[in-house]
């Protein structure tokens, strides 16, 4: 069983292909709006949800898109999943709010340099050409009409967590991403997860629109090429280390 979590101003529709696509490779996935939308939500709130989804389900493999990954590791543990998967997602730092992870990680700095490669491509303000470039014009123009408001409570949030939980971790690479760029995807791989080699797709920031197959591909190879007894990430998969927890500010 998957459970998808999806980014900011996005909804559970963000993952429709996917499901679909894992659904034709035998496998499920469940996907909920959570509460980000409210200025009051809380990060348990949101773990909830997927509790709530999820109860019952066994072997859980969590994956979560680019704001999505401060959930990644809370959801997993509470829900005792097998493996994290990071789909060009922000990796937190315990104490780290999700508006200062941005600093952390040296994003603006990243953007302006591939903004001066790419023509300002990179970082541009419209959404068609930042985040959906290489999504469908009627889809983009769909997953544009579909946006949900963020609530600037969990963007301040500080992540609650003392470390990131000791389960097996991915990370996916957008190569064509516009709005995190792979330098940095690659960078918050290794230094937060370990992870010197991750996985990479062909797609920008809205991979679960632009390449829901390969993507689906992807995801459900981590389950079924699993060697026995290495778990559903199988022998590449690395395990999330212990973080020193960090103080706000």
């Amino acid at each position: 069983m998957f459970a998808l979590i999806h980014g900011s101003g996005d909804g559970g529709w963000a993952w429709h292909l996917v499901r679909r696509a894992l659904r034709e490779r035998g496998h499920e996935a469940l996907a909920p709006d959570l509460p980000t939308d409210r200025d009051g939500a809380t990060w348990d709130d949101c773990v909830d949800v997927f509790a709530a989804a999820a109860a019952g389900a066994e072997d859980l493999v969590v994956v979560g898109h680019s704001s999505g990954g401060f959930l990644v590791p809370l959801v997993a543990e509470r829900l005792d999943a097998s493996l994290q998967v990071f789909l060009t997602a922000m990796v937190p730092r315990p104490g780290e709010s999700g508006i200062e992870w941005f600093a952390d990680v040296g994003w603006e700095r990243a953007v302006a340099e591939l903004a001066a490669a790419d023509g300002g491509l990179t970082g541009n303000p419209d959404p068609l050409i930042a985040f959906y470039h290489d999504v469908p014009p009627a889809l983009a123009g769909e997953a544009l009409a579909r946006q949900r408001p963020t609530g600037g409570g969990l963007g301040e949030a500080a992540w609650p967590s003392h470390a990131l939980p000791g389960i097996a971790a991915r990370y996916v690479v957008a190569t064509r991403d516009r709005f995190i760029p792979p330098a940095v995807q690659r960078r918050v791989a290794s230094e937060r997860l370990g992870i010197t080699g991750p996985d990479e797709i062909d797609a920008g920031h809205c991979a679960a629109l632009s390449r829901p197959e390969e993507l689906a591909d992807l995801l459900a190879g981590y389950v079924d090429r699993a060697e026995p007894g290495a778990g559903p990430g199988g022998s590449r998969a690395t395990r999330a280390p212990a973080v020193p927890r960090r103080t706000p500010g």
